[in-house]
């Protein structure tokens, strides 16, 4: 088990050198309140246990020439983050520079048995690539509801024979190290705070649109997860109560009409009505109709496929704007599959919240894709368990 800081002063000095890299010990001075010997002390203790190292002289500030430590090169965090329709599993160091990333397409209604089966097959790839000889924690992102203090999922609308199944103490079993489990949104935040597009900013809104639609909350530079886990599930916020049927059971829900599945479920219905020459030729070639394919038409000019983009936008920009008025974000951060849609998704998304909120809460807040695609999750979730490995034990 690796070893954990003894007190605060450890902890964030660890956290100073996962952020900023190696540090020289005058350096670390600068950034935190502790004296010259009480800093000495805590950084010999860190490099007892072995969480820190030497790394040689650092550049000379005048007089004697300082030491530089960093984290361990030995650490090694897992991140999995599991969709809807595709699995990611990366391997980090401590600093959290992606060392190897996988992906591959998986349905995650085949239950989490079948789903972590695959999960550690692909963990194992890392190994056997030599990336890690093992993992000192794994975060874990799934796309429902999350119970945190237990890493239990609590009746995820999507994800049939998830709903109580312990994933944090089932994979902490099977990778033999600290494990922690969350909403797949909050991870793709945490991923853009530690290296994407969020860096500077403590408030903000990241919001998923793929298969689902999700929100994570960042609160001077903490996820808000809520009393029971499902803050920022805005999926499910009632649009419209004559609208079509949700799978949370409700109707007129946000994600009914526009996650990836509204999407070709509506493209579906314009190529049979005949109302796109464009769709109805990709769905004779293929026999079903994906976002990509709603993109592609889009971007050759089609008029059915770019409405039903900009109508979608509208639905999420018609939520986004009454969060913009309730929380008064300095960011939103658009991401997620369907972002693959283009600026005519993001446009839509600016022009209603811009149209819809108070001139005070929208005239500084930019709207913005994410920066890091994919790999937003599983940066988020090593982001997420050595926060907890760099924290008190």
């Amino acid at each position: 088990m690796t070893a954990r800081p003894a007190n605060v002063h450890q902890a964030g000095l660890l956290r100073l050198l996962r952020d900023l890299g190696p540090q020289s010990r005058v350096a670390l001075g600068d950034r935190v309140e502790l004296s010259r010997s009480k800093l000495a002390v805590e950084i010999d203790r860190l490099l007892e246990t072995g969480l820190v190292v030497q790394d040689g002289l650092a550049a000379s500030r005048g007089g004697r020439r300082s030491h530089n430590v960093r984290i361990a090169p030995s650490l090694r965090f897992l991140g999995v983050d599991i969709g809807a329709t595709s699995v990611d599993v990366a391997v980090t160091n401590a600093e959290l520079e992606v060392l190897g990333h996988l992906a591959e397409p998986l349905d995650v209604r085949d239950g989490p048995v079948a789903v972590f089966e695959r999960v550690l097959a692909l963990a194992a790839k890392l190994r056997e690539a030599g990336l890690a000889e093992h993992f000192d924690g794994a975060g874990i992102g799934v796309p429902g509801p999350v119970r945190f203090p237990e890493g239990v999922p609590v009746a995820p609308p999507i994800m049939p024979g998830w709903d109580g199944f312990p994933v944090r103490e089932a994979l902490s079993q099977e990778l033999g190290c600290p494990v922690l489990v969350d909403n797949d949104v909050n991870l793709m935040a945490l991923g853009e705070q530690q290296a994407g597009v969020a860096r500077s900013v403590r408030d903000f809104l990241w919001v998923k649109v793929g298969t689902g639609i999700g929100c994570g909350i960042v609160v001077r530079g903490e996820v808000h997860r809520g009393v029971t886990g499902s803050a920022g599930d805005i999926g499910h916020i009632q649009v419209d109560p004559e609208g079509p049927p949700c799978a949370c059971g409700n109707f007129g829900c946000l994600e009914a009409y526009f996650g990836g599945n509204a999407l070709t479920r509506d493209a579906t219905a314009i190529a049979e009505a005949g109302r796109s020459v464009e769709l109805a030729g990709r769905l004779e070639a293929t026999g079903r109709l994906t976002p990509e394919d709603v993109s592609a038409a889009a971007g050759a000019g089609d008029a059915a496929a770019l409405e039903l983009i900009r109508t979608g936008g509208s639905r999420i920009g018609q939520v986004i704007a009454g969060l913009v008025s309730f929380f008064n974000p300095g960011l939103v951060v658009i991401g997620g599959g369907l972002t693959g849609l283009g600026h005519t998704l993001l446009a839509s998304i600016r022009t209603q919240v811009y149209r819809q909120s108070l001139p005070l809460a929208t005239g500084n807040l930019p709207i913005v894709l994410g920066e890091l695609g994919q790999a937003a999750g599983v940066i988020g979730a090593t982001r997420l368990i050595s926060d907890h490995i760099f924290s008190p034990a």
